[in-house]
Parts: C-alpha cells; sequence; structure tokens
C-alpha cells in the first residue's frame, strides 16, 4: 500500500511523465488530396496537431499544389489559414481558384527573425488550424518549439524549406521532399516511408 501511495505521491507532484492512455484524444489526420500520398500516410494524410517539412530545391515547385486540397477544405469549414512571411506575395486569384476561401486567409509580414516567433505564436494559438511558414535558417531546437506549439494548439504546421535540410535530422514527425511534380515521403512517424517517389495527382 505504500508503494501505492508513493507512486501516487509522483504523479501528483508532476515528477514523472504519464502518457496518456492509447486510442483517447485521437484527432483524425488531414488528408492532403493526393490520393497516391494519401495511401501511403500513416494516418492518410498530414499528422495532425503536428509540423511537417515540405523540402524543394526553390520556391515554385508545386508546393502550393500539394497543400491547396487541404487548405481549401479547413478555410471552407471557415477555419483560419495563416500565411508567415512567404517567399512571394499569394496570388488571390490562383488561391480562390484552388478552392481556398480567401476570407479565412491571413498573410502575415515579418522579418527572418520574427517569423519563427510569429509561427510558433499562431501555431500555439490555438486559434488557427494551419499555420504555413519558410523558415530559412532554422536549427534543430527552433523546429522543435514549431512542433511543440503546434502540439499544443492542435494546428496543421508547415514548413517550406530547402531540400538541401535533408541530410540534417529534424523533430517533424512528417518529411516530403519535392521534385519535378513529384513528392518522395523521407519520415513518416508511426510507418515506414514508401521507396521510390509519388505522383502529385489531385483527386476530383
Amino acid at each position: 500500500m505504500g508503494a501505492v501511495m508513493a507512486l501516487e505521491q509522483l504523479l501528483e507532484s508532476r515528477q514523472v511523465w504519464r502518457g496518456q492512455p492509447r486510442g483517447t484524444g485521437t484527432v483524425a489526420a488531414h488528408p492532403t488530396g493526393h490520393p497516391a500520398l494519401d495511401a501511403r500516410l500513416p494516418g492518410g494524410g498530414w499528422p495532425p496537431a503536428a509540423l511537417s517539412e515540405v523540402l524543394l530545391a526553390a520556391p515554385g515547385q508545386g508546393e502550393l499544389a500539394l497543400v491547396w486540397p487541404t487548405l481549401a477544405r479547413l478555410s471552407q469549414l471557415r477555419q483560419t489559414v495563416v500565411l508567415i512571411a512567404p517567399p512571394h506575395l499569394p496570388h488571390a486569384p490562383a488561391w480562390a481558384g484552388a478552392g481556398v476561401s480567401l476570407g479565412q486567409l491571413q498573410v502575415v509580414h515579418a522579418t527572418p527573425r520574427e517569423a519563427l516567433w510569429a509561427a510558433e505564436q499562431c501555431m500555439r494559438s490555438a486559434a488557427c488550424a494551419a499555420v504555413l511558414c519558410w523558415p530559412g535558417h532554422a536549427d534543430d531546437r527552433a523546429l522543435r518549439r514549431l512542433q511543440v506549439a503546434a502540439e499544443t494548439g492542435q494546428c496543421l504546421g508547415l514548413a517550406f524549406r530547402d531540400a538541401r535540410q535533408a541530410r540534417n535530422p529534424s523533430p517533424a514527425p512528417l518529411r516530403l521532399q519535392l521534385d519535378a511534380g513529384q513528392v518522395r515521403v523521407l519520415k513518416c512517424r508511426g510507418g515506414q516511408a514508401p521507396a521510390q517517389p509519388l505522383p502529385l495527382a489531385v483527386a476530383h
């Protein structure tokens, strides 16, 4: 009995970490809108309440086509989507043509140093369904802060980074690399990354 009391006291004093029971509080993944990709990702889409990385050689490699289906669905549900210091001003007709409700789209202008802080705050706020950021020189510690913020705010975090970062480890549960209209899964927590790249075909 004494051992049981000691364990309860430890738990109450928060000196040990207690995990959540399996199967409780699970949140469904966000479908990417690309059937071949969804079929190979654990849960069938972007991991919820987490940071996902999209690696590319340069802006304009199809990253918007990759994320538009998800952002369209969230915005049509009247949920807020935030872009933190995008490399180019969003072309409103293209976003609207992709189905994104522009009234739910917010753009935050910030310096590179401010952008990481702004992304973290937006993810942590629980007011945003999805936060997109372009952290050019984020280290592992900065990425880990974004991952924790996404978990705390139950937010879909999307970080677009240089493809050369693929060689470096990352706390993001999902890492994708875009190249020539294909997407390669570099890392997917809870499953095995497919060996071959997948085509980007939007479901209709």
